[in-house]
């Protein structure tokens, strides 16, 4: 998030004090481009939140306000934004859709009340929208489709966009409006359960019209589709349809509200964001139908009593560390305790949040959405419950969420080789804000590696490490950790004499070489007999050995191998361990370099799902990187979706994210696992060794 600021409470802040109705949480979803920033921002000033109409393009807007947001013009992180609408309060949760920044609104979403899935009025891409109507159905959380920048779109989009997302949906769609257009431009729009029309007037609540003459038809014909559908579900209407009975409005309003609520249909609304057109009526859907927080509490697995659902964590501003989450099933307080799995933990200071400026409040009720200081070993996901409370299964303290695959890998230095320290309590920092990251220090190839969702999520965190915490890091590809093995056996002595005054070094060892079956590592035997080498140097021999192993002839860490110590001798004045830790290491380096030494190369399990149409596509995509593809099929959870699993070299995998999503619109994902080792020969395995070579050598 960006760097949170305070503020005083004020009019225009979304402030919470003195409010008589309920707190909604509404998540706004979808992909990258189609507004939901502006849709928020939107909300906020059509309720009076905000007095002046912000821009994401001019970076003026409430939401989006870190720098990398600012730079990119999209969100890059989740916006927490607070307005209230009559009686009622309404914790805006504005998630990034790009496809490496989506996940840090994830844990968010569990919570929500209502999500508002913001697509554009282009079928052609309504497929993006996939991925979020699957997670949503998934979770269980009510949603409404808005068709965003309807102002832009042609005639007839609004019923391909619903053609086209309709098979994406478990449940059926709802078409609540449709437009009025003059010539080419949309004008305002006729609702179909209310059986009014209404003109757009920006700025300004829309004017009540007489439905055109040339539209009475086509209202006809949506509103019967519409009582279907609510029909579905309600016994009493389908029978006054059968009976051709006109409904009493009343009931197709409370229909609409209760299958909203209970996730039996989807509501599709449209409208500008920028323009305002629309969003006043998206308003009243709000307020009228969205569930309360006890849906969300149950969803979550709230028996009784109330709980802190943290769903991110936020470092780095003047306050300090804060758990972003939303109160459940009861209210908190300041300096109240919150349980961390078995542990006890006293609050700090509450906050709400407007974008990036937060004011404190005393206590927070149920449904509110707030900023939790001092909780210091809380994590992103977790459900902590208050004193009294209990969560179902003892859940408190687990995390709910499962965050996307972390395809993306880059090795990073420091710059300044004493930003090294900084470096690591950074990283913390900014993997405990942000789970889908992460870090470690590779044993394998000695690098600091950083994996994340994609490359652009990468590049994003290298740029907050620099701004928030000045450490500069030069990054590259990370190594592939390469094994080399032997095909034969040989018999090698090593032997280490030195006299260099007093006390020289004297160790003398002979040893057995042999291969290994695939996977078996390393054994070492002691065969010594009549004791030609002491017992207390044999250890420091098989150290020699492994030292050897680390750096084969070819370059690499020698795997499956068994080494037998059967002679030596040894000085009774000059040998010591180290001595003979030396002759082990030379009789191992010599007597490699006689094994037929081969390469291997690690080989991952790939799992690949991508939508229609696109299977083969991928399968050509692995081929070209020497993957062996083991099944394509359909998905076994998406409809029309296909899954592919093939094994692939390790090396196949760089840049392999990018080129699925480019033949898919950004839609294919996959994830990848280490299987095994297999043997690289020829061309490639020459070109690893050179390199290899070439590296040591500069």
């Amino acid at each position: 998030m960006a760097t949170i600021a305070t503020q005083s409470r004020n009019t225009n802040a979304g402030a919470v004090g003195g409010r008589a109705g309920a707190t909604h949480a509404v998540a706004l979803i979808g992909p990258a481009g189609t507004g939901k920033t502006s849709l928020a921002e939107a909300l906020l000033y059509a309720s009076g939140a905000i007095n002046r109409l912000g821009s994401v393009e001019a970076g003026t807007s409430i939401g989006d306000a870190s720098p990398e947001a600012r730079a990119r013009r999209g969100s890059t992180e989740i916006n927490l934004l607070n307005f209230d609408y009559l009686d009622d309060h309404y914790a805006l949760i504005d998630t990034p859709g790009g496809v490496g920044f989506a996940a840090d609104g994830l844990a968010a979403l569990t919570s929500a009340d209502l999500a508002i899935v913001v697509v554009d009025p282009d079928a052609t891409r309504a497929a993006l929208a996939e991925p979020f109507l699957r997670r949503i159905d998934d979770l269980g959380i009510p949603h409404v489709i808005f068709v965003n920048k309807i102002d832009g779109a042609r005639a007839g989009s609004i019923r391909e966009v619903i053609e086209a997302l309709q098979p994406m949906s478990r449940e059926p769609l709802a078409l609540r409006q449709f437009p009025i257009r003059e010539g080419e431009t949309v004008v305002g729009y006729v609702d179909v359960a209310l059986e009014r029309a209404y003109r757009y007037r920006p700025g300004k609540e829309s004017e009540c019209i007489a439905i055109p003459i040339e539209l009475t038809a086509r209202e006809k014909e949506e509103r019967q589709k519409l009582l279907e559908t609510l029909a579905d579900f309600d016994d009493d209407l389908m029978e006054a349809l059968l009976m051709d009975e006109e409904p009493d409005r009343g009931m197709i309003v409370a229909d609409l509200a209760a299958d909203t609520g209970r996730n039996k249909v989807v509501p599709v609304m449209f409208g500008s964001a920028t323009t305002g057109g629309g969003v006043r009526r998206l308003m009243k859907l709000l307020r009228h139908e969205t569930p309360g927080p006890d849906a969300a509490a149950a969803r979550l697995g709230l028996e009784h009593g109330g709980a802190l659902h943290v769903f991110k964590i936020a470092n780095g501003g003047a306050i300090g560390r804060l758990a972003l989450g939303r109160i459940l099933g009861g209210g908190l307080k300041e300096g109240e305790e919150l349980l961390i799995g078995s542990e006890a933990a006293r609050t700090g200071s509450l906050f709400t949040l407007q974008g990036d400026k937060t004011a404190k409040q005393a206590e927070a009720r149920a449904g509110d959405v707030v900023a939790v200081a001092k909780v210091d070993n809380a994590r992103c996901g977790m459900l902590l419950g208050t004193r009294g409370s209990a969560c179902a299964n003892d859940r408190a303290g687990e995390a709910l969420v499962e965050y996307p695959a972390r395809n993306a890998a880059i090795a990073i230095t420091t710059r300044n080789r004493q930003d090294d320290v900084k470096l690591s309590t950074a990283l913390h920092r900014l993997c405990e804000e942000d789970p889908a990251l992460e870090w470690k220090q590779d044993d394998a190839t000695h690098e600091t590696l950083l994996r994340g969702v994609n490359d652009e999520h990468l590049a994003l965190v290298v740029a907050r490490l620099q701004r928030r915490y000045g450490v500069g890091v030069d990054t590259r590809p990370p190594r592939i950790a390469y094994r080399e093995s032997i095909r034969k056996g040989a018999t090698q002595r090593g032997r280490h004499k030195k006299q260099s005054g007093g006390h020289g070094q004297y160790g003398d060892c002979t040893i057995e070489i042999r291969p290994l079956e695939r996977g078996e590592g390393f054994v070492f035997e002691d065969k010594i007999t009549g004791g030609v080498i002491p017992r207390q140097y044999i250890p420091a021999v098989e150290a020699g050995i492994r030292d050897a192993m680390e750096r084969g002839p070819l370059g690499f860490r020698v795997v499956d191998a068994a080494v037998r110590l059967i002679d030596g001798s040894y000085h009774a004045v000059d040998s010591s361990e180290l001595a003979f830790r030396t002759a082990g290491r030379i009789a191992m380096q010599e007597g490699l370099a006689q094994c037929a030494p081969y390469l291997l190369e690690p080989v991952c399990k790939v799992v690949i799902d991508t939508p229609p149409a696109t299977g083969s596509k991928a399968g050509s995509v692995l081929s070209s990187r020497r993957g062996q593809i083991l099944g394509l099929g359909p998905h076994p959870d998406w409809a029309r979706w296909e899954r592919i699993e093939a094994m692939l070299p390790e090396a196949g995998l760089n840049g392999l994210d990018a080129e699925l999503r480019s033949l898919s619109q950004g839609l294919a994902s996959y994830t990848a696992e280490f299987d095994h080792l297999a043997e690289l020969s020829g061309k490639q395995a020459d070109e690893v060794v050179k390199a290899q070579a070439a590296e040591t050598m500069g």
